[in-house]
């Protein structure tokens, strides 16, 4: 059963890898060989240690087609034309040190593989070092630079998406040097998400890394469990990011320089509906509410709508789709960096600079400025390790970035443009800006254009300069005792930002056009043949004026230290190898958000021991003590231990014969982590605080009474409650783990299961009156409950000059709300305690009313029993909501939770590459389901709130009418009962948030070891072509051109943020 079980999958590791073009090469071999004789090298291949045949081992004449697999028994068969020889065959595995023999003819051999121990003792980054990865008791996951540098995307944390289990992302904004995600790692674990961000360290510092150039990255590791992260207490509730910086490596010198050259395309494009579109569907909605309204009353005429319909008069009824007009279809982004590299056993180094520029997407009219978004980014790093002594290394960092981001002043203008009716102004015509807002021959308020929203408003330069310094000294301390070393870190970060802001002071001239009939034939019809339609203009401003721009600036700093002191120690003694560490930390920020004079600071003690028995039995145990500013003298400190044990199974007498796995291993892990944190509150012990010098006259205090006069007293105004009981919150959490290799390596497996119990949350009480007049103490109240699971399962394989891999990875992670101190609702159903953090609260939708449910008088059928609902006069294509209570009325007791929430449940990845010779291709792929989007604001309302603003083309589309009745996807459009049909949120607005999106492709060749180049001192240099965001699918948002990992209203100002892009990049990679 094995045998056959390991023979399928060999012909399907066949038939990936091109066995059919080997079969053809052997076939080839063959006909070449009749001619002068082939010569026939055949063999056996071995694993040295246990002298076990290699199943699908590979002989190759590297540079040829010429290449053999072994079979079950590891037997292989290769024939060569005798005018080959001599050849030199390249005998490899997977996990295996390749051999290679010279043959001079035919023969037969015996060829033993030596087993790379190095696959499973290469180090992994862990919290404060480095650990084999075979002895890793912990859930961590990793990336290195050379898949983040796949990704044209000007934030690095993107390239995380689907490419580490665990880990979930959300992009709410395009915007050039905007582009940062919001990172979860195993979901949220809190009341809310925005109490769920892990912590973000780069060399051991906390800090950003979304804005480094990736060419500075050597990798990024996720730290998942509570093993991992409990030594970081305080700060590794939701999980920890460690970011390593590149450094030099001992051996020659390397300049390495890269250049890409990208498009960027905007991924949402609503459209509204044109202008003949827009007055038929305004008719629609008039008539749907007044059947016997008159054409004297309509908003749009039949005159006007068919100037609208034939585009007669394109000045006065204009038809400007604003997205089209203001914004360009591509935008240009470019990405150039050079790094340094080498060193000796004395001093390494690394060095990198790198420049970004991005363009936004705006298009340039008659403005004196720039009015388009804008960012220039500048990177330097230099990571220098110098050993002072044989025993002494003294390491230091320098990393630096300066952005320099523009954008236009306006008019919130990503939520605005669907203000913008298309008939509010003709745009520019022959140089002149067409002003004409209250147009008299349609019966609406004030229109707003595009152009309206930002046009001649100026713009601003926000420019940020960010430095950070870090020292390490470590000194071997063998003298005193074997294995010893400590270490001490200082660590300094500074940034500063300047904001300058350039507003017009004198505006080019508006041009509104009349007809010359309004002004010499007032009081004839539009519609008259008689009546003048010749145009004239009313002009206002003076046009090419460009004044001097008026000049704001402001500005804003930041600063921290931070320092580390270690003891490390590790050694064997015999099967036994044990490692210990000790650590003191502090940190220091200065101008922080709340109380911007006092500086926040935090003190932790770590300890680590760390044993393991002949490799097969491991145990780990971690303890956090940190000390938080946030608690009174007694509650200030927290104690968060974690323990891990792992068993190598592989290992065992008992699973020799199990040949297909070579590596297995068993982990558990248990601990708890703490939280002082909640929305920038800080001192939540402190006693009330109150402030003086408040009159009812300024608005500071309450008065009662009649008025209120100049001469009242002033008194004092009570702002907050603190809570001198208030202490940490705390998380326990749970973790079980499987990690596999098998078929020689090539097969990989890492299974997760995680349970995590967070109690004692901080938040304040919601069963008191919401109108207290005093900020509430935060307590010690919530509790949630979080689980989950993530699976990795990868193959990696070669056969000669081609190697191919592809890995997949899905997470899951649900948390339920255990208790929150909620008010007891009049239903069961309305609670949110028991579902899950940021669901969707409000109606659910039943259907839309049919015109069957209405009598010969239009009237609701009383037999049909329908519940009463708050709608003055229904009418077929309300929506009928659902009576959960089934007391015959729907009202606010048959509201409840749906839905999923925001953030999705379940995301998938998807990485696979291959390569063949100088020939590369990789893919990274990303998704997620049981996320929910609700459709809200200008995302939902025809009309607006002003019954005068534009109409989305979806909710054309999708409307209610007789005649699509049975397709509808939303109500009838209309004024009357709007508050009913559109403003009720419901599940009728909820989207499903789900889609699979093609996040990273790449294909590139690369030219090595060519005479031409070596002259010119380049060892490798790459051509290639990538994408960002290419390809969406099974996405009901995309379908209506929403981009599912945007908001949709309801999530306040990220809603309505500049598009996430779509980039098409080219570039070259030199090495010398």
């Amino acid at each position: 059963m094995r045998k056959l079980f390991i023979s399928l999958l060999l012909c399907l590791s066949f038939l990936l890898s091109g066995g059919v073009i080997s079969v053809l090469a052997k076939t080839s071999a063959s006909a070449a060989g009749s001619a002068d004789g082939p010569v026939r090298i055949e063999g056996v291949m071995l694993d040295e240690a246990t002298g076990e045949p290699l199943i699908g081992a590979v002989a190759a004449v590297p540079g040829t087609s010429y290449y053999a697999m072994t079979d079950l028994d590891g037997l292989f068969v290769m024939e060569i034309p005798a005018s080959k020889m001599p050849v030199d065959v390249e005998f490899s595995l997977m996990g295996y040190t390749s051999q290679v023999i010279r043959f001079e003819g035919s023969r037969k051999v015996t060829v033993r593989l030596h087993l790379e121990a190095q696959m499973l003792e290469d180090a992994q980054v862990i919290a404060y070092g480095k650990q084999s990865k075979m002895s890793i008791t912990g859930s961590i996951s990793s990336i290195d630079t050379k898949e983040l540098l796949k990704s044209p995307s000007g934030s690095a944390a993107n390239a995380l998406a689907g490419a580490v289990a665990g880990v979930s992302s959300v992009q709410a904004s395009g915007q050039p040097g905007a582009e940062d995600p919001v990172i979860y790692v195993r979901g949220s674990g809190s009341l809310t998400d925005a109490a769920s961000q892990p912590l973000i360290l780069v060399d051991g510092v906390e800090r950003s890394f979304f804005q480094m150039d990736p060419n500075e990255i050597e990798s990024i590791t996720v730290l998942k469990d509570a093993a991992s992260t409990a030594v970081f207490g305080v700060r590794g509730a939701n999980g920890v990011i460690l970011v390593t910086t590149r450094r030099g490596k001992e051996g020659r010198n390397q300049i390495a320089v890269s250049s890409s050259f990208g498009l960027t395309q905007a991924l949402r494009n609503l459209y509204g509906v044109s202008s003949y579109e827009y007055a038929s569907l305004y008719t629609e909605t008039q008539k749907n509410d007044n059947p016997k309204i008159k054409d004297s009353e309509l908003a749009f005429s039949p005159y006007v709508t068919e100037l609208f319909r034939t585009g007669a008069d394109p000045i006065m009824f204009p038809n400007i789709e604003w997205n089209d007009y203001l914004f360009k279809d591509f935008a240009w982004q470019t990405q150039h960096n050079v790094t340094l590299s080498g060193g000796g056993k004395k001093a390494k180094y690394f060095v990198s600079a790198g420049f970004m520029h991005q363009d936004g997407m705006m298009k340039q009219y008659y403005e004196s400025y720039n009015s388009n978004f804008t960012y220039n980014r500048y990177n330097f790093r230099a990571n220098v390790d110098v050993n002072i002594t044989p025993t002494t290394v003294l390491s230091a960092n320098i990393g630096a970035r300066i952005g320099v981001q523009s954008a236009p002043n306006n008019y919130d203008i990503w939520r605005n443009i669907m203000w913008c009716t298309p008939f509010a102004s003709a745009g520019f015509v022959d140089g002149k800006r067409i002003y004409n807002p209250n147009n008299p021959f349609i019966i609406l308020p004030a229109q707003t254009s595009g152009l309206d929203l930002y046009y001649d408003w100026g713009y601003n330069t926000n420019t940020e300069n960010v430095m950070n310094l870090d020292f390490v000294l470590n000194q071997n301390l063998d003298v005193v005792t074997k294995g010893l070393t400590f270490s001490i870190k200082g660590a300094y970060n500074t940034n500063y930002s300047a904001s300058v802001n350039r507003g017009v002071v004198g505006g080019d001239s508006v041009y509104t056009p009349v007809y010359l009939g309004t002004l010499t034939q007032q009081g004839m019809d539009i519609a008259s043949p008689l009546f003048n339609n010749n145009i004239v203009y009313r002009t206002d401003g003076v046009s090419g004026l460009h004044q001097p721009m008026s000049y704001s600036e402001g500005y804003w700093q930041g600063r921290n230290w931070y320092l580390e002191g270690a003891l490390n120690w590790s050694r064997s003694f015999g099967k036994s190898d044990w490692a210990a560490l000790l650590l003191y930390n502090q940190s220091r920020t200065y101008y922080p958000g709340a109380y911007s004079d006092i500086p926040t600071g935090y003190v932790g003690y770590v300890g680590r021991l760390t044993y393991n028995y002949d490799k097969k039995y491991l145990i780990d145990f971690n303890v956090g003590y940190n000390g938080s500013e946030n608690f009174a003298p007694g509650h200030r400190y927290g104690f968060f231990p974690a323990g891990s044990v792992g068993w190598v199974m592989s290992s065992e007498e008992f699973m020799k014969p199990v040949r297909f796995i070579n590596f297995l291993k068993l982990r558990a892990s248990y601990g708890i982590v703490g939280n002082d944190k909640y929305s920038g509150d800080r001192f939540l012990y402190m006693p009330n605080s109150w402030t003086g010098n408040n009159g009812a006259i300024y608005g500071g205090s309450y008065q009662f009474g009649p008025g209120y006069t100049s001469d009242m007293l002033t008194d004092a105004q009570e702002q907050s409650n603190g809570n001198p009981v208030v202490s940490w919150e705390k998380c326990s959490k749970q973790n079980y783990g499987l990690d596999m290799k098998m078929f020689d390596y090539r097969l990989n497996l890492v299974v997760d299961v995680f349970f995590e119990h967070r109690w004692d949350i901080l938040t304040t009480r919601n069963t008191l009156p919401s109108i207290t007049a005093v900020k509430l103490p935060l307590m010690n109240l919530g509790i949630v409950d979080n689980k989950g699971y993530e699976i990795q399962l990868g193959w990696n394989d070669k056969h000669g000059d081609f190697s191919y891999n592809i890995n997949g990875n899905m997470s899951f992670a649900r948390n339920k709300i255990i208790y929150k101190d909620e008010v007891v609702p009049n239903e069961p159903y309305m609670a949110e305690t028991g579902n899950s953090t940021g669901r969707f609260y409000g109606y659910l939708f039943d259907r839309f009313l049919h015109e069957s449910d209405f009598d010969a008088d239009g009237n609701l059928r009383e037999d049909l029993n329908l519940p009463e609902m708050a709608l003055g006069n229904p009418k077929p294509g309300d929506a009928l909501y659902k009576d959960l209570n089934k007391d015959g009325v729907v009202d606010g007791d048959d509201c409840t939770y749906f839905g999923w929430g925001t953030r999705p449940e379940y995301v998938f990845g998807l990485t696979a590459g291959m390569n063949y010779k100088g020939w590369s291709f990789s893919m990274q792929w990303t998704g997620a389901t049981h996320a929910s989007r609700l459709l809200s604001g200008e995302y939902r309302e025809p009309f607006g709130t002003t019954n005068s603003r534009a109409m989305l083309q979806y909710l054309a589309d999708g409307r209610w009418t007789p005649e699509n009745a049975e397709n509808a996807r939303f109500p009838r459009l209309t004024f009357s009962s709007k508050s009913h049909n559109y403003r009720l949120d419901s599940d009728l607005w909820m989207m499903d948030g789900s889609y699979l999106r093609l996040k990273v492709a790449e294909l590139g060749y690369t030219f090595s070891d060519n005479p031409v180049l070596k002259k010119a001192g380049i060892s490798s240099f790459k051509l290639f072509v990538s994408g960002y965001n290419l390809l969406t699918l099974f996405s009901d948002l995309a379908e209506i051109d929403i981009d599912p990992e945007q908001y949709t209203g309801g999530e306040g100002s990220s809603a309505y943020a500049y598009p996430n892009n779509k980039i098409y990049n080219f570039g070259i990679n030199i090495t010398f």
